[in-house]
């Protein structure tokens, strides 16, 4: 794929997620693929993002930069969202959170083969731990 052609196909990507539309990732991701270095299924990941999802209604993805290099792109998002359940181990506060992930892919015959993600979960729940009205 050119960049411009992985460019299109990681904003689609990002729309569909931002909607929460799990049933168009088989478009995006392969059957078997890697998450942060481990083997993973594409039914694993949807897993994953359908339990953030549960617990982070609102749960969004803002692209701020996007970086190509063969078959590879790296994203810088902001993810933003208030939990309304219990995630990563803190209950719900009403606080919501705003955090920098770096992500990098490798996209193989139009789908992700490797997915690798990283935000610093310290600040997450520095953040979620913080209630309405403290500073």
């Amino acid at each position: 794929m050119s960049d411009n052609e992985l460019r299109e196909f990681y904003l689609r990507y990002l729309s569909d997620i931002n909607a929460h539309r799990f049933d168009r990732m088989d478009r995006f991701i392969s059957d078997r693929t890697t998450l942060n270095g481990e083997p993973a299924t594409r039914d694993d990941l949807l897993a994953v993002q359908r339990a953030d999802v549960d617990a982070v209604p609102d749960l969004h993805w803002e692209l701020e930069e996007l970086l190509f290099d063969g078959d590879r792109l790296a994203a810088r998002l902001v993810n933003t969202g208030t939990p309304v359940r219990e995630w990563l181990g803190v209950e719900p506060t009403g606080a919501s959170f705003e955090i920098t992930e770096y992500a990098i892919y490798q996209v193989r015959d139009g789908r992700f083969v490797h997915m690798t993600a990283l935000h610093d979960a310290g600040e997450l729940r520095r953040q979620l731990n913080t209630s309405r009205g403290s500073a």
